[in-house]
């Protein structure tokens, strides 16, 4: 496996958009749902008002949190570097451009845009489209 990729260039040109299957919410749950919400969570981050989840739809509706606002995950296929440089901002840029609404989400090997479920396959036409057009 190759290591990660820190140039802006290279990592937009292999960023490799996919959508990930299925509908997420972003939530904060009490702490006495804190463990049931992290077993179904594919992220957490623990703020000062509570656990911040992002749960399939499904997940958070069985625990009772407002789903109003399902949100498609797209993970950028490319490794990026944790110390990379301008990833998030030009994929962040390119779909504000487009009025879509984005959320950003780093983990260690890739990252992940979260944008409403009716624009994600949109967002995802334009972010293909970027990645073919970035020297």
């Amino acid at each position: 496996m190759a290591g990660a990729v820190r140039d802006r260039a290279a990592m937009i040109r292999g960023m490799a958009p996919v959508r990930r299957a299925g509908a997420y919410v972003f939530c904060t749950v009490p702490r006495a749902q804190a463990a049931a919400a992290a077993d179904a969570a594919i992220a957490t981050f623990a703020e000062d008002e509570g656990l911040s989840v992002i749960l399939p739809r499904e997940r958070a509706e069985a625990l009772g949190q407002d789903a109003a606002l399902p949100m498609a995950c797209i993970t950028l296929s490319v490794h990026s570097a944790l110390d990379g440089v301008g990833l998030t901002a030009a994929v962040a840029g390119a779909l504000a451009d487009a009025g879509i609404p984005c959320n950003m989400v780093a983990a260690f090997h890739h990252d992940h845009a979260f944008v409403p479920e009716a624009r994600a396959e949109e967002a995802l036409s334009l972010l293909k489209a970027l990645a073919a057009t970035s020297s």
